[in-house]
This record gives C-alpha cells, structure tokens and sequence, in this order.
C-alpha cells in the first residue's frame, strides 16, 4: 500500500459511528431444501464419510462464489481494491460479528486468521508483561490439560521463557459432570497463588478440541473473577456456529473463535474479541506493518499484501445460515441432536459409552471404540484413522487414552455432525469398524 491514509478514512456513510447499518435492508430468503443443501455442497468428495467437521470446518457454493467475487475484484484492480473497498469491508464483517457474538463496541472486535493467531496476540502481551517486570517471576498462568497444541507450544514460547510458570488444570476423561472440571480448575488456581504470588492469566477453552468436551464456561470465569485472576482469555475455537457465544453472558477479557469451522466460512478467519479496557492498548498482531500503534484491530486488517477474501464473505455466511429454520442456532441444535443419536447408535453397536453426557457436547461426541482393536498409544490412534480413511472411506478423528481404573476402551472416535452429514455416512463407520473387529485386525498389524 502507499499511504497510511488508507487506513485512517472515516468509515462509509452506511455505517454508524458504532459500525451499524440501521438503514440496510436485508433480502427475505426462503427456507433451505435438501436438494439444495446437497447443492452447496456437492465439492465434497463423495467417496468419504466425512463426520469431522471438526477439524477443518466447510464452505457452501454460494459462500465459494462470493470470496471469488473478492478475489476477482482485487485482482481487476488492486489499488482501487485496497484505496476504496478492503477496510470498510472488513469493518462491515466486523459489524456483523459484533452482533452474533452480543459484543458491546464494534471496536472490540478483530479479524485474525485463526485462534492460533487470536492465542499469540493475547499470550505475547502478558509474555512482555513478565519481561518489562510488570508481573513478577514465577506468577503463574493456568491452562488446561486439554488446551490445543499450538496453545501449549504459545504459552511455552511467551509466557515460560519470559519467567511465568504455566499450571494445566488436570481434567479426568472420560469426563461426568462438570463438578468434577470445576473441582480441578479450583485446585489449579490454589497451585498458581501459593507461595504468596498471582494467577495472571487464565486460558480456558470453550469447546476442548480432543477429547471434546463443552467447558462449564461461565462458572470458570466467575471463578477467576473471585479469586482474582488478572485476564482471562477463552480459546473457543469450535464455538461460533455450535454453542451459544455471548460476551456479556461470560464475561471473559479475551475471547477468540474460528469462523471457518462452524460457521461455514472459507479458511482461513477468526475473531478476536478484547473487552474495552487500558489493556487493549498493549495488544498487538505479530505481524508489525506500517499501522502499528493504531489499535489491534487496525493491525489486524492489514498485514500486508495476502488473500483477505475470507474475512469479507461473512455478511454472506449471515445470508445462508439464515436460510435455515431457527438459522445459525438452529443449526446447532439440530447437529447436536443428531450427533448425539449417532453417537449413542455407535456405543450401541460397540458395547462401548460416549466420552461425556449429551449435556456436555456440542455438534460433536467422543464415542468410545471396541477394544478388540488394541489402540495402545497415540500412532496406533492415527494409524486406525489412516487406514479407515484410505481402506473404507471414512474421515474421523481417533483419540488414545492411557488405560485406567480397569477400563478396557482405551480408544475413542470423534465424530461430528454438519448440516450436509446423512445417517450412512455414520452406518459406514459404524460397518467399517465392525468388520476390523470381526476380521480380528488389530492396530498392532496395521502400516503406518
């Protein structure tokens, strides 16, 4: 880009000073059919059962088309593109999350590439906070066992080698009822204050990934609130789309979630919503440009020439998702309805039990897989995955635990439920795993 200026124009005449567009009137579409949804769907390879959404979200036809659009329109003639249409674009995406998420300022709103991103803005600002001598050596900062790798590997690179010890909250699984996570949690942040020092900063997530379980949210951070934990930042990157997301309910310093996971975006976009305080002076994007200074989510919307059509298209994801009765919460009622029934069809057939109540899963379940499969370590896990990928068509993701109180399934499948899923696409898993079992194939006599 040439100029600074760029990034300093008033917002377009349609929006409010708060980011609002009270006069937009939008389209009245008609419900969604079936045929339909196999329409926006049809890139999907027909060979796989694919129940992972999970991992990678999906993207409808008519959302592809509209980021083609943006790609189209930047390539026709950049300059104009990044002068006339990038930032007020990404205000108007901004505007629309606000919404969805009941955030109170459309200024407490960024748009980063993915929760990892959202984990290492919120982890490199309290990473400085112990270098600069703000927070003393050795206060702490408190995770869950549970956290996301790349959440680990931040904490690591910020937070430990900046002199701040780091506590995982130990969690059981399979898990009961959230009394047992809360239990852990009040033990964890009694290691972090002892010794006389200070919980600094609370990670928790909203949706763990694997296992998968639905965290008691809002209890934690009332928690942390009376114990006196600084910040708290909640890493829901399986949120928007398959829970409830409200920043006044939890109440929460930090919060990032995916949108290309859930809620049918392209890849890659996340939000990263920081509540309105003096702290949010000090957040910064890793990637330093030109407009560093200028406030988080200025830096997020330019880091230099790249792809931003993912980020542009979620007034359109709003249009599609609103084509569903109930629209987007709507949808995840019905995928956990129905990630549940397939669930519990699944600990049927095995002789097996889901990995925690109904109540505490979203549009995902852990199901517990026949021990006659032998799942002893973490590479027999992916070596079952690979093999029931290129042997039977079918996507999921396979998760070990360590045996324990005399519990024979050491082995649990990840399934997931999204609007283009159909029931034989779980009948397949479910045929697939049998036959192993039956044939008497153990992950022992599997290749890598």
């Amino acid at each position: 880009m040439a100029s600074d200026d760029h990034h300093h124009r008033d917002p377009p005449v349609d929006l409010n000073e708060n980011g609002d567009s009270p006069n937009h009137k939008k389209q009245k579409l008609s419900l969604i059919t079936d045929a339909e949804i196999r329409s926006e769907f049809s890139h999907h390879d027909p060979s796989i059962a694919r129940i992972n959404n999970g991992s990678f979200g999906s993207c409808p036809k008519t959302v592809i088309a509209a980021q083609n659009q943006w790609q189209l329109k930047y390539l026709k003639q950049p300059d104009a593109f990044y002068f006339n249409h990038l930032q007020p674009s990404i205000l108007r995406s901004r505007t629309v999350i606000k919404d969805l998420i009941n955030a109170d300022h459309v200024d407490e709103v960024s748009i980063v590439d993915n929760a990892t991103t959202a984990a290492s803005i919120v982890l490199q600002q309290t990473g400085r906070a112990f270098s600069e001598g703000r927070y003393d050596k050795d206060d702490a900062a408190v995770m869950l066992h549970y956290a996301y790798g790349a959440v680990k590997m931040s904490m690591q690179a910020y937070v430990t080698r900046a002199g701040g010890r780091v506590i995982e909250v130990q969690l059981p699984f399979p898990v009961t009822c959230n009394d047992e996570i809360i239990a852990e949690f009040r033990k964890a942040l009694e290691r972090g204050k002892s010794g006389g020092h200070k919980v600094r900063l609370a990670v928790i997530d909203h949706i763990t990934s694997m296992p998968h379980v639905v965290i008691p949210l809002k209890e934690l951070v009332k928690i942390c609130r009376d114990e006196g934990v600084d910040q708290i930042f909640v890493d829901a990157a399986h949120a928007i789309g398959s829970t409830n997301v409200d920043m006044k309910e939890i109440g929460a310093d930090f919060y990032t979630s995916n949108l290309h996971k859930w809620f049918f975006c392209p890849p890659s976009v996340a939000f990263l919503y920081c509540r309105k305080s003096d702290k949010m002076l000090d957040l910064h994007h890793p990637v330093v440009t030109h407009v560093y200074g200028n406030g988080l989510a200025i830096e997020s919307a330019w880091i230099g020439t790249r792809d931003y059509s993912a980020q542009l298209v979620v007034p359109e994801v709003v249009e599609f998702v609103n084509r569903f009765e109930g629209g987007i919460d709507g949808i995840r009622t019905r995928n956990h309805e129905k990630v549940v029934a397939m669930g519990e069809m699944l600990a049927k057939a095995w002789g097996t039990n889901l990995g925690s109540p109904p109540e505490m899963c979203s549009s995902m379940v852990m199901v517990g897989l026949p021990p006659r499969l032998g799942i002893s370590c973490d590479s027999d896990a992916m070596k079952l995955r690979t093999h029931l990928r290129e042997c039977f068509g079918v996507e999921v993701p396979i998760y070990y635990r360590a045996p324990k109180d005399g519990d024979p399934v050491t082995g649990y499948a990840r399934i997931s439920h999204q609007v283009y899923n159909v029931v034989d696409e779980y009948y397949s898993f479910r045929d697939a795993v049998n036959k192993l079992v039956n044939d008497g194939v153990t992950c022992a006599v599997l290749s890598c």
